[in-house]
């Protein structure tokens, strides 16, 4: 309710007016965020020949394109703080955790909240590679791709499908309860999927690389590390006694490490979207999946090699970067929505890509990454505009990116790279939100609606064509057997018409 000017409310709040009526607000300020739903009651009559849809006697709506500036959910699992370039998972430094800790550790921080002890470190890795075994069905579903189908619309695939083998995994088969009721059963639930989805990654991932070599699957193997058992269900060819490379293994490691979680990401957000439906864990994974194989996330690390691999030689940057300028060229890796300045992880990999290149030898774009590096960090058009170079350049692409193409994965094998760890980071956010207090909300945002307003069904024949671009549906060309059928003629042809 609004309140009459100068009563006095506490200082931890925000103080607003609202010129239409006169109205004062108080809202409480917890923990630096105000409640988007305080604005509902901030209502107004409507203005002379204002449109009914905007609802204005109904209170006010809160406009973020893109969740520049909304906080979903109250966290307790990874802090960034993009201006002084800091992340933390569950606040202890990112740089700390990479140096000391393993990926399997970390993920048992990331999700259960505290280092894990020896004895307990030993029963989740013990049970993450137990599960990493997956059901003999699978190698049909993985080979009915085809030989070129891109790794990550397998791997997002999938994840959909294990959920198929567990229905007392299934909120619709077993009651909506039956992970937010935070009983022994509801978490050994919980946690048995969990473990099933971090040990099958891999597995899966895996699969995904081997239905491109044309190559036999393979079973996980015992007595190996999460990175090294992935390694050897990708690269064995029944070598008697095979163990991956110590240093790709561990290099490997401390890449999923660092890549296990990044707060509310696009792919962690949609998730959380779909878990809010309260859909079993493999379907909201492999939504994840799909959202973290867009070109503006998790595909991002490939174009910056794609756009390395178009520079060519060093003495070709100047005039690249001249052409990024003019807005002929797209720079990709320089600028994060996070990072302000620089990446805190891109200063590990550096040390990794060091220790890699001494056995693989410097992979041949390192000294065009290098020397788009120092021209765009000395060059004032990206030192104004803050465009530091991101993690996916200065970590995926001038070390990250250039380690995988010194291992020898493919290009568009970068994104399941990232997919695999991030699983992590996922089944942390999923089960935070599954666990939290007052239980599960659907995630139903709002819209601004400014399409037409209330009109009436015209017949067909009165109807004024509507014409032009992204008005009408594009023609679409044809060739080859549809285009010959389509000037056939044979009994039953289909004759367009409403």
């Amino acid at each position: 309710m609004g309140r009459p000017t100068g009563s006095s409310e506490s200082t931890n709040s925000l103080t607003v007016r609202d010129n239409r009526t006169g109205k004062v607000y108080d809202i409480p300020i917890v923990d630096n965020s105000i409640p988007a739903t305080a604005f509902k009651n901030m209502k107004a009559p409507f203005s002379p020949g204002e449109r009914e849809e905007n609802e204005t006697d109904k209170g006010l709506r809160v406009a973020d394109k893109g969740y520049l500036n909304t906080a979903v959910m109250r966290s307790e699992i990874t802090y960034i703080d993009g201006e002084a370039g800091v992340l933390r998972y569950r606040g202890y430094p990112i740089e700390q955790l990479a140096l000391h800790s393993s990926h399997l550790e970390t993920s048992y921080l990331l999700i259960y909240g505290s280092l894990p002890s020896k004895s307990q470190l030993e029963i989740f890795e013990t049970e993450v590679l137990h599960h990493g075994v997956i059901h003999a069905d699978a190698e049909q579903f993985c080979r009915s791709f085809r030989y070129d189908a891109h790794p990550m619309a397998i791997l997002t695939s999938a994840f959909a499908y294990l959920g198929s083998y567990y229905a007392e995994a299934n909120p619709s088969l077993q009651g909506q309860t039956l992970y937010s009721k935070g009983d022994a059963a509801s978490l050994t639930i919980m946690d048995k999927q969990i473990y099933r989805l971090i040990g099958k990654a891999t597995t899966l991932a895996a699969m995904a690389y081997r239905v491109r070599q044309g190559r036999d699957f393979v079973t996980p193997p015992t007595g190996l590390s999460y990175t090294g058992s992935f390694l050897y269900q990708m690269d064995h060819l029944g070598e008697e006694n095979y163990t991956p490379n110590p240093v790709l293994e561990k290099a490997l490691d401390t890449l999923f490490l660092l890549h296990a979680d990044h707060e509310l990401n696009a792919s962690s957000t949609t998730v959380l979207q779909t878990g809010s439906s309260l859909v079993d864990p493999y379907s909201a994974v492999a939504a994840g999946c799909a959202s973290l194989y867009g070109p503006l996330h998790g595909g991002a690390n490939e174009a910056v090699i794609r756009m390395l691999i178009s520079i060519g030689k060093p003495e070709n940057v100047p005039a690249f970067i001249e052409a990024v300028k003019k807005r002929e060229k797209v720079l990709s890796g320089f600028g994060h929505r996070v990072y302000k300045t620089s990446d805190p992880r891109s200063f590990i990999v550096r040390k990794t890509a060091d220790e890699v290149f001494k056995i693989t030898g410097k992979d041949e774009l390192l000294e065009t990454a290098m020397a788009l590096h120092e021209a765009a960090m000395k060059d004032d058009y990206f030192i104004k505009r803050k465009l530091a170079p991101n993690v996916d350049f200065c970590a995926l692409t001038k070390f990250s990116g250039l380690i995988y193409r010194a291992m020898g994965f493919p290009l568009d094998f970068f994104p399941v790279l990232f997919a695999v760890p991030r699983v992590v980071g996922w089944l942390a956010h999923w089960r935070q939100m599954m666990l939290q207090e007052g239980g599960v909300k659907i995630w139903r945002p709002r819209q601004i609606y400014v399409g037409a307003s209330k009109r009436d069904y015209v017949p067909i024949n009165e109807r004024v064509a509507v014409e032009g671009e992204r008005k009408t549906p594009s023609a679409i060309p044809h060739s080859g057997i549809t285009k010959r059928t389509m000037l056939a003629n044979f009994k039953g042809k289909a004759i367009a018409k409403l």
